[in-house]
């Protein structure tokens, strides 16, 4: 089976996702649907069909949680040696030749990826364009705006 790159921080997310949703969201979906049966008749019982519904979409997001937990490959790049390589879990300071810009991103599985937290996908063209070229390295990424080249200023392992 394919194996799925995860960072620590990552695998943790989701395994206290896995635990509200199983310790939490769960009694109180059961809750809800007890509730609603008591209601009377379940053909035209609204809140017992949206209760159910509910149940269905909670245990079909449980089961993609442990099955991406189980398919994992957790990272701990704290613990490799930086050799200014950029590799899976670095954050990469880069600068935009166009703009002058500086960027820090942290390259993670694509379930972790957020744009927002600088967290980019390494399935995505600028990851796929840096992983293994080095500090000091000049990459160009075919983004859907036009090529953009961007200098690999540092590389840290955190």
């Amino acid at each position: 089976m394919q194996r799925f790159p995860m960072t620590m921080r990552g695998a943790e997310k989701l395994r206290e996702e896995l635990k509200y949703l199983k310790q939490v969201k769960r009694p109180q979906i059961v809750k809800a649907i007890a509730e609603a049966r008591e209601l009377g008749d379940l053909k035209e019982n609204a809140e017992y069909h949206a209760a159910r519904e509910q149940q269905s979409f909670l245990e079909g997001r449980i089961q993609d949680i442990e099955g991406k937990l189980s398919f994992a490959q957790i990272v701990d790049i704290s613990k490799l040696p930086n050799n200014g390589r950029v590799i899976f879990g670095a954050n990469v300071v880069l600068e935009n030749l166009d703009k002058g810009e500086t960027v820090i991103y942290q390259i993670v599985g694509d379930d972790e990826a957020n744009i927002d937290e600088g967290k980019i996908s390494v399935n995505s063209p600028i990851a796929r364009a840096l992983i293994s070229k080095e500090e000091g390295d000049t990459v160009t990424v075919q983004a859907p705006g036009g090529t953009v080249a961007y200098d690999i200023i540092e590389v840290k392992y955190v």
